[in-house]
């Protein structure tokens, strides 16, 4: 079995300029969701609008789920949110002809619900617009000069689309897995969608950082993929004309790479050489998923960072506010500008 190991993905805007403590405490990194739609106000689901401090999604949703007297599957949630934050997020809860709770009988020093409405659906996984950030960065200490240059490009150019490292595991270890898991290794199903997830952002990050190797992750390339910013909607496109790159240079559209699995390439000429030569050095990952009937798709190279702002306090800490679309990570940003 080969071994996997997560690498130091290429930078865009050069090596980081700085370094600093992050999460020094759980109010140095604040999120909020943002719906992509405006609940009803009628139906049988209630949607909450939860703030949490230290606690993970999945706990928050069984303790809803006890407390409202109601199944686990009758709770759900828009995404995942990091422990180790103040988070802002949403949650759904299933009461068909049922009574509400009081639910500030549900808060405690750690969660605190912000607002209620009804929703005639429940709601599902990934339907943001996007996540707000504020980050502060202490004990910063770098070249202030370039990590205002670099941030300036950010706001700029946008970043590239990396999974974070939270995807992976510690030392790559749900990658890892992955591969046990397509040699036979039994797992739960829950698991099962983690290490899958893991081995196709692994080959997508590497697809990536082949495309920033070459100075391509924002260019066009024959046989492209491009996705249209804020949206899923995707078209090919053999040779790239004007009009193509000057929807790339506003940040309209963007280069795709593949989520690997069953199905057709989406891509051809050089973009699919790029991407056939990284799951050839990986046939193991790429074939086990497809035997797990995983389906291929695309994924935006480039993000657009939306509000970007940051200022310099007291010397040596940087606060940070941004908003990213949903599936983009805040680490992806941080990594370009600390060490």
């Amino acid at each position: 079995m080969q071994d996997i190991e997560i690498p130091v993905w290429p930078y865009v805007y050069g090596q980081p300029s700085g370094l600093g403590k992050i999460r020094t405490v759980h109010q140095d990194f604040i999120v909020k969701e943002n719906l992509s739609f405006e609940p009803s106000g009628v139906g049988e689901h209630v949607f909450l609008q939860i703030e949490k401090t230290g606690e993970n999604t999945e706990f928050v949703a069984r303790q809803l789920a006890r407390f409202a007297k109601v199944r686990q599957c009758d709770v759900s949630f828009a995404g995942l949110k990091d422990r180790h934050a103040v988070t802002t997020q949403w949650f759904s809860v299933w009461l068909p002809g049922k009574q509400e709770p009081d639910w500030t009988q549900f808060e405690t020093d750690n969660i605190k619900v912000l607002n209620t409405i009804r929703h005639a659906r429940k709601l599902k996984r990934g339907v943001l617009s996007g996540n707000s950030f504020k980050i502060i960065i202490r004990e910063w200490q770098g070249d202030t000069e370039k990590t205002i240059q670099q941030l300036e490009s950010i706001k700029a150019n946008g970043i590239a689309n990396y999974f974070g490292p939270q995807r992976f595991g510690n030392e790559g270890r749900n990658v890892s897995k992955a591969l046990e898991l397509f040699k036979g290794m039994k797992v739960k199903r829950e698991q099962r969608s983690i290490y899958l997830s893991a081995a196709r952002s692994f080959l997508f990050n590497w697809i990536l950082a082949a495309r920033i190797t070459q100075h391509l992750w924002n260019q066009p390339v024959p046989g492209d993929t491009y996705v249209f910013d804020s949206s899923h909607s995707c078209f090919k496109s053999d040779h790239p004309d004007q009009d193509i790159i000057q929807r790339l240079n506003a940040k309209k559209i963007h280069p795709t790479g593949a989520l690997w699995g069953k199905g057709d390439a989406g891509v051809s000429a050089d973009a699919r050489a790029i991407e056939q030569n990284i799951i050839e050095k990986y046939p193991e990952l790429a074939q086990g998923l497809i035997d797990c009937s995983v389906d291929r798709d695309r994924r935006a190279l480039r993000v657009n960072v939306q509000e970007l702002q940051w200022q310099f306090t007291n010397g040596n800490i940087l606060e940070l506010g941004f908003t990213l679309p949903s599936g983009s990570y805040a680490t992806s940003l941080m990594r370009e500008i600390i060490g």
